[in-house]
């Protein structure tokens, strides 16, 4: 067996066995297959697909490829969820520490903003001193102790994903489907849990803008989980426009800690319709709730109580974080550039398109467009507003967080007014359940 023959074997369409997936992962991830051979091999899984069970297998000897966390109990099931990537989405902030007061532990590895869409990482790193790279041995002891923890992927984590990641990206092969399956799946199932919820997010503002292909994804990763033993269950949810109040690192937490403290009742409505759908689900299938309704009740408690937000205060806490800008999110940064935009013409408030407000982010600093990039947490978009807001003529919509004063403050305020839409609020942004 060796890496030519695998390789030539999937460029002509042949369903590779166990044995060559793993011997092709494992030395690839070991570095004895060179990288022009490991980008030859993707490149042909590209244009030839996979099977549901290849994909599967590849994502076995991923997860075989470094280490594995322990399990953190098992009674309810360790939970996780996983977005595919929005503007504005800071449902992990509320999520999290939701379903870890109602009693199911929450591990949860997330990663960095890259093009339009936000960061988890970054916004947390919004607080001072928040550890977001923890030892594996740190991160199952805040699990343990907190109920969760949200933090990076350590280097011995998957690192056969690390490697197939950053080949896929240079050769402009990320599209992948059935590649996407197990660059997520990999990650979730090293990080110990039993249960896994999925946003695939679909609109102009998501990574995949068509929701036919995002169910087709959706599908992918619903099936391969269950093949890898996981509890999985995908939501299609509506990106087209920037969700919640705020796009931007340090409002996004400020938005959250808000959120947090004051309830559900206090949330932007389209924030907490997600945050609820998910936390329900994920409530569901560790085994914390009998059915829907006994999840949505329990989730509404602990967030309307305050053990929602003492789960998030202690995750901190327990991650180093600067617990003054949690008790006080003023103390977040902020930045004294701000610039206020308006309503071209009078009309119902529906949304700002979530596209170039990513973009916009990116290009001022709140962003990043390649890794290296230094992110700027000051920079956001911040709304005025609420959703379905009758809006006169020359009314403040939304105010923008610049890091410098603007250089042509008008030009500015006509470009961010493009990005609001008129119409009728949206019915719901949860379109599908799947799995």
């Amino acid at each position: 067996m060796n890496a030519k023959e695998i390789i030539a074997k999937k460029r002509d369409g042949g369903e590779l066995s166990v044995d060559e997936i793993e011997f092709f992962v494992l030395e690839a991830a070991a570095g004895r297959i060179p990288d022009y051979q490991v980008s030859a091999w993707l490149m042909s899984i590209y244009f030839q697909g996979l099977s549901r069970e290849e994909a599967a297998c590849i994502t076995r000897a991923m997860i075989r490829s470094g280490d594995t966390l322990p399990r953190a109990g098992e009674h309810p099931l360790p939970v996780d969820k996983h977005s595919t990537g929005g503007v504005g989405d800071k449902v992990s902030f509320l999520v999290a520490p939701l379903v870890a007061a109602a009693g199911a532990p929450v591990p949860m590895i997330s990663g960095r903003s890259l093009g339009h869409t936000g960061g988890t990482l970054d916004k947390l790193e919004a607080i001072a001193g928040y550890e977001t790279a923890p030892s594996p041995d740190d991160f199952v002891r805040c699990v343990r102790e907190r109920g969760l923890c949200i933090a990076g992927q350590s280097d011995r984590l998957v690192p056969a994903d690390r490697l197939f990641y950053s080949l896929r990206d240079a050769a402009s092969i990320v599209e992948s489907i059935p590649l996407i399956t197990s660059s997520i799946l990999s990650k979730k199932v090293a990080e110990g849990i039993g249960a896994l919820v999925l946003d695939v997010k679909f609109g102009k503002g998501a990574f995949m803008s068509e929701k036919d292909r995002a169910r087709e994804l959706a599908g992918w990763l619903v099936d391969t989980g269950r093949r890898l033993g996981l509890k999985a269950r995908a939501y299609l949810t509506d990106m087209n426009y920037v969700l919640g109040r705020t796009a931007g690192n340090a409002l996004e937490i400020r938005e959250s800690i808000e959120s947090l403290r004051q309830g559900p009742d206090a949330t932007a409505a389209d924030l907490r319709e997600v945050t609820l759908a998910l936390g329900e689900g994920m409530l569901v299938l560790s085994g914390g709730a009998g059915d829907e309704a006994e999840a949505r009740g329990i989730l509404e408690a602990v967030w309307s109580d305050g053990r929602a937000w003492e789960s998030f205060r202690g995750m901190v806490e327990q991650q180093g974080g600067d617990l003054a800008m949690v008790d006080d999110p003023g103390l977040l940064p902020t930045s004294p550039y701000t610039v206020d935009f308006h309503a071209p013409r009078a009309g119902r408030f529906k949304g700002l398109h979530a596209r170039p407000v990513g973009d916009w982010l990116t290009r001022s600093g709140g962003g990043r467009l390649v890794q290296a990039d230094v992110i700027d947490h000051r920079v956001g978009v911040e709304l005025r507003v609420e959703l379905g807001t009758s809006l006169e003529a020359g009314e403040v919509v939304g105010r923008l967080h610049l890091r410098e004063p603007a250089e042509d403050e008008a030009e500015l305020q006509a470009s961010a007014a493009s990005w609001i839409e008129f119409g009728e609020p949206r019915d719901t942004l949860v379109h599908e359940v799947i799995g």
